[in-house]
C-alpha cells in the first residue's frame, strides 16, 4: 500500500512500537487517502484476540512497526481518494479481516478473494482502526447499515462474519443438529446465528453456569463438557451435522470429533496453534470432515451486517476509549470480557 500523504491536524493513535512492545498512545499528522482509497473517521474498532499477531509479532513474517493494530473498523467516510466514485463522504463503512486483494494472483483471477495469496489485512499490512482516522482501500469497505450503531457493528467485522459465514457455508440444514463448542467472543455470536438459521442448536461450554445464558442466546441444549461427555452427549441426539468449534483449545476440539453425526462436519474457527489429534477410522466411520474457516470478503460482511439487522443478533460489548487501548487489550486476552472488547473514539 502506497505511503499516503498527510493533512496539518493530529489526531491520537494506539500503536505498537516494535514486536512485544507495550502500546503508545501518540499523535500523529491525519493521513490523505491515495488513489483507490478512502479516509475512515473512526467511530469505533474491536479488540480481537488475532490482535496479538500485531502486539507480539507472531505469526507473521515481515510484519513492520510501529503498526497501529484494529480489524474490527466502524466509522464514516470522510475524503475520497483520487478515482473513488461507488463511495460517498458521510456514507457509514465497516473494515474487517479483508483488507484488500491483489486481483492478480489465481485464487483472485478464479474469484476467490477471500484466499488471495497476498491478502491485506488491517493492522497488520497496513495501519488498523486503533486510531481516530485511518486510510483503506476501497476493496476492503463495507456497508453499514442503519438499524446498527458502530460499536455493535464492529466486532460483527470480525467475529461476526466469521460464525455467519462459516455456518452458512458449513451444509447444515434448517431443523439439523449444529453444536456451538464455547460461549465466548465467536460463540457467543455463532449461538444466536445458529439459532436464527432454524438449527437445533446445542452449545458446549465449561461449568453449569453458563447455562441459563445460552439458552437466552438461542440454544435448545447445554451441554456442560466438565460434567459430561460432550460427544456422548451428541450421539444421544443423533450426532452433530456440524459442530462449529469457537474455543481456541485443540485438546476440547479433539474430544467432539466423536460426537459429529454420519457426514457431519467439525468448523474450525477458534486460531490455535497446537495439533487437532484424530484417527483415519474416526473420520472413515461416518464419512466425517474436518474444516477450517476464515472470515470473508466485504460483501460477506455487508450480508453478516444485514441479517444481524434483520434478526436481532448482536454482540454484548464492553467498551474502552481510545487512551485506554492497552487496558481493553489486557481485558479482551484475560479471556474475562463478555464477551468482545471494543475501542470507542
Amino acid at each position: 500500500m502506497a505511503t499516503a500523504k498527510v493533512a496539518a491536524a493530529p489526531m491520537k493513535v494506539a500503536l505498537i512500537p516494535k514486536a512485544g512492545a507495550d502500546f503508545q498512545v501518540v499523535e500523529r499528522e491525519i493521513p490523505t487517502p491515495g488513489a483507490g482509497q478512502v479516509r475512515i473517521r473512526v467511530q469505533a474498532c474491536g479488540i480481537c484476540h488475532s490482535d496479538v499477531i500485531t502486539k507480539e509479532g507472531v505469526a507473521w513474517p515481515g510484519l513492520e512497526y510501529p503498526r497501529v493494530p484494529g480489524h474490527e473498523v466502524a466509522g464514516i467516510i470522510d475524503e475520497l481518494g483520487a478515482g473513488v466514485s461507488s463511495w460517498k463522504k458521510g456514507q457509514r463503512v465497516g473494515v474487517g479481516w479483508h483488507g484488500g486483494q491483489d486481483g492478480t494472483c489465481l485464487q483472485c483471477r478464479r474469484g476467490d478473494f477471500r484466499n488471495c495469496r497476498n491478502l491485506k489485512i488491517p493492522g497488520i499490512s497496513y495501519d488498523g482502526g486503533y486510531q481516530e482516522y485511518m486510510v483503506a482501500p476501497v476493496e476492503a469497505l463495507a456497508a453499514i447499515p442503519e438499524g446498527l450503531n458502530d460499536a455493535e457493528a464492529a466486532p460483527l467485522l470480525c467475529a461476526g462474519i466469521t460464525t455467519f459465514n462459516a455456518l452458512r457455508h458449513s451444509g447444515a440444514l434448517p431443523s439439523d443438529l449444529v453444536a456451538v463448542q464455547g460461549i465466548g467472543g465467536l460463540g457467543h455470536l455463532g449461538v444466536q446465528f445458529a439459532n436464527k438459521f432454524g438449527y437445533k442448536v446445542a452449545a458446549i461450554g465449561r461449568g453449569s453456569e453458563n447455562a441459563a445464558f445460552a439458552k437466552k442466546l438461542g440454544a435448545s441444549v447445554y451441554i456442560d463438557s466438565e460434567a459430561t461427555n460432550a460427544a456422548e452427549e451428541l450421539q444421544k441426539m443423533g450426532g452433530a451435522q456440524v459442530i462449529l468449534a469457537t474455543a481456541p483449545s485443540s485438546k476440547a476440539m479433539s474430544e467432539l470429533i466423536d460426537g459429529l453425526g454420519p457426514n457431519g462436519k467439525l468448523m474450525v474457527i477458534g486460531a490455535a496453534f497446537d495439533p487437532i489429534e484424530v484417527t483415519p477410522m474416526q473420520l472413515i466411520s461416518g464419512s466425517r470432515t474436518i474444516q477450517g474457516w476464515a472470515a470473508g470478503t466485504p460483501t460477506d460482511s455487508e450480508d453478516t451486517l444485514r441479517f444481524a439487522e434483520l434478526t436481532g443478533v448482536r454482540p454484548m460489548i464492553e467498551t474502552y476509549p481510545l487512551e485506554k487501548a492497552a487496558e481493553g487489550y489486557a481485558r479482551m486476552m484475560s479471556g474475562n470480557a463478555r464477551f468482545r472488547v471494543v475501542l470507542t473514539m
